[in-house]
């Protein structure tokens, strides 16, 4: 919730930072989940009883996201830019080396679930983020809309920016 001493500009640019972090956050998500999708491929293939030795996972890469997953987000998509550093992004990264990810077709099928267990939890806590920031930006832009209005600002935009 927005202080009464927050001037309507600082609002909106709270709220542009929690939009941003949001983002980010979302774009780090949807990487975990296209890695679980890898993972629960790779699982099926094994419960498949298929002995001949899989295709290369960058071959395997189209088929596996070209499945049907259901809608998205109703949400336009904004353009993200993701800094190499951020610690969401790294914490994935080390998550899926310390597991092997890497080299998952060679790990036996205890070390592929554990690496499916860390993934799943990664990427309920991105949402669980996800779902607080949603609530915080729309309470401030609850806010937004509530100082425009009351300010008189018959003329005044709501803006995302």
């Amino acid at each position: 919730m927005a202080d009464e001493s927050q001037t309507l500009a600082q609002i909106r640019a709270e709220r542009t930072a929690l939009q941003r972090e949001e983002d980010i956050v979302s774009f780090v998500r949807r990487l975990a989940q296209g890695r679980l999708d890898l993972v629960a491929d790779e699982q099926r293939r094994r419960a498949s009883g298929v002995g001949e030795q899989p295709a290369p996972l960058a071959e395997r890469l189209a088929e596996v996201f070209g499945q049907q997953h259901g809608g998205g987000s109703a949400r336009p998509p904004r353009e993200t830019e993701v800094p190499v550093d951020h610690p969401l992004l790294q914490q994935l990264d080390e998550l899926c080396d310390s597991h092997g990810f890497e080299n998952m077709e060679t790990l036996d099928d205890r070390s592929i679930a554990a690496l499916s267990d860390a993934l799943g939890m990664f990427e309920r806590e991105c949402s669980r983020q996800r779902h607080e920031m949603f609530e915080r930006i729309d309470a401030l832009t609850a806010e937004v809309v509530r100082r425009v209005r009351e300010g008189g600002g018959a003329g005044a935009v709501v803006s995302d920016k």
